[in-house]
C-alpha cells in the first residue's frame, strides 16, 4: 500500500496584507514545527535529487539552514551558509542584488566551497530569484558548481523559479502558488 503524500500548502500559514497592504505572506514555521512535515521535506527533497551528484547542500539565511541541514544530514553531507552581509567570522565574499522590497547583500565564507565542489542550495521561498542568483554567483565564485535549487514554496507568479531555470539550473519546488 503506498503512503500518502503530505500536503504542504495544508500546513504553510497565510498572512494577508503582511508585510505591507496586498501581500499575502505565506508562513514556512508552522511546517517547521511539524515533524511529519520535515520528514517528508527530507525525502522529497531526496527522492527528487537522487540522481543528482552533491559535495555539500547551502542554506539561505535563514529558513533554507533548516532545509539544507535536512539535506546534508539524509545524504550523510556537510552544509554550509549563505547568510546576509556581517553575520559571518573570517573572510567572506559578497554580492549585492535587487530584492522585492530594495537590495541586500549575501556573503559566504571564503573557504566554505572547494574549487569543482558541487552544492546543493536549499531555500524555503522563491520569488523573483534575486536571493537564489546572488547565491548562485557566490558559490561559483569560489570554483563550486551548483548542483540545483531545493525550495520548498515557489511563488510562480513572480518568475523566480524560471530565472534560474532559465540560466539552466535544476529547480524542484514542492509547493507551487501562482
Amino acid at each position: 500500500m503506498a503512503k500518502a503524500k503530505l500536503n504542504l500548502s495544508r500546513i504553510i500559514g497565510k498572512h494577508p496584507d503582511f508585510p505591507k497592504p496586498g501581500i499575502l505572506f505565506r508562513d514556512i514555521n508552522p511546517v517547521y514545527r511539524n515533524p511529519a512535515a520535515l520528514k517528508f521535506i527530507a525525502d522529497e527533497f531526496s527522492r527528487r535529487f537522487s540522481k543528482t551528484k552533491f559535495d555539500v547542500s547551502a542554506g539561505i539565511e535563514s529558513r533554507g539552514f533548516v532545509v539544507a541541514t535536512a539535506l546534508g544530514m539524509k545524504a550523510c553531507k556537510g552544509m554550509i551558509m549563505i547568510r546576509k552581509a556581517g553575520k559571518l567570522p573570517g573572510p567572506t565574499i559578497k554580492k549585492s542584488y535587487d530584492i522585492e522590497y530594495g537590495n541586500a547583500t549575501m556573503e559566504l565564507q571564503a573557504g566554505a566551497v572547494k574549487k569543482g565542489q558541487r552544492v546543493l542550495i536549499a531555500d524555503d521561498l522563491i520569488a523573483t530569484g534575486g536571493t537564489g542568483i546572488a547565491a548562485a554567483q557566490l558559490v561559483e565564485e569560489l570554483g563550486g558548481k551548483v548542483a540545483g535549487f531545493a525550495i520548498i514554496i515557489e511563488l510562480a507568479g513572480l518568475k523566480g523559479a524560471d530565472r534560474l531555470r532559465e540560466m539552466g539550473y535544476k529547480v524542484e519546488s514542492l509547493v507551487v502558488y501562482d
